[in-house]
């Protein structure tokens, strides 16, 4: 076997190792939603100071994963920490809207319990907007892991990028995905399938507005394409499914997809 190449390997892979596993960055923010909705969690307080620890245990644990994958040596992450668990009560206030959203939204839903227990959406959504708050910390490789995560065990594809207002919705969810400059309003409301993407993923567009903007009280059935930087879909408008759109949409409008569709009795049928 070549030297040179064994020797890139090992170097390699000392380098990885030098970061967790995604699954133990995962862990912590698992952590993290079970502190703050502990109908996914089966720790037990005694008290507020017990629950004061927890978050002290899970900002040093942040600390720990910051220096394992900032490249910088200077990048205070201890006060990033700091600034990230002095803002879980901001996540925790979007979240409850998310919660209520998805609990007034679906005619399934019998509580909000059910939601935070088994809605999927519910739990990509809470990885994004933790992976959003570390990314606007300016973290690294963090934020991406989270949604990836987050995506490998919902179908559910957040960008942590995208900026995301209160009361967001997402039905049944499984295969949306949201781009990275995706903007979305307050309540807007996404079905299976949906995708906010771009027109082109050349690489030079990288930092530029890639993806739509959907204004408040927008609602997007299932398998629509929506593309474009420069797509906006305006307040309360309505995008039935199926459509593909890369151009813009004006508010209180209704857009839907007429396909041609015959319904024939197996009576009338003849055969060939």
């Amino acid at each position: 076997m070549n030297k040179d190449f064994l020797s890139t390997l090992y170097q390699r892979q000392q380098s990885a190792q030098a970061i967790p596993p995604n699954e133990e960055i995962a862990k912590w923010a698992l952590q993290i939603i079970g502190l703050l909705f502990p109908e996914l969690s089966d720790k037990k307080f005694n008290s507020e100071e017990e629950i004061e620890d927890e978050f002290s245990q899970l900002k040093k644990e942040l600390n720990n994963l910051l220096d394992a994958t900032q490249a910088c040596k200077d990048c205070h992450n201890d006060v990033i920490a700091e600034q990230f668990i002095d803002s879980l009560n901001t996540i925790y206030e979007n979240l409850k809207t998310d919660i209520i959203a998805l609990n007034s939204g679906d005619p399934a839903a019998n509580n909000e319990f059910e939601v935070i227990r088994t809605y999927p959406g519910f739990m990509a959504i809470a990885f994004y907007r933790i992976a959003h708050q570390l990314l606007q910390l300016k973290t690294p490789l963090i934020p991406r892991i989270l949604t990836e995560y987050a995506h490998s065990k919902t179908g559910i594809d957040i960008h942590p990028g995208a900026q995301i207002g209160q009361y967001l919705c997402i039905d049944h969810g499984t295969g949306i995905v949201i781009g990275e400059t995706a903007v979305l309003g307050k309540n807007v409301k996404l079905y299976q399938g949906v995708t906010l993407g771009a027109l082109s993923v050349s690489k030079n567009l990288a930092g530029t507005k890639r993806h739509p903007t959907l204004e408040d009280n927008v609602v997007i059935y299932s398998n629509t394409t929506i593309l474009g930087g420069a797509t906006v879909i305006g307040t309360n408008s309505i995008i039935g499914g199926n459509v593909w759109l890369t151009k813009s949409v004006a508010p209180n409008s209704t857009v839907y997809h007429t396909p041609t569709i015959k319904v024939v009795e197996n009576s009338n049928l003849t055969e060939s």
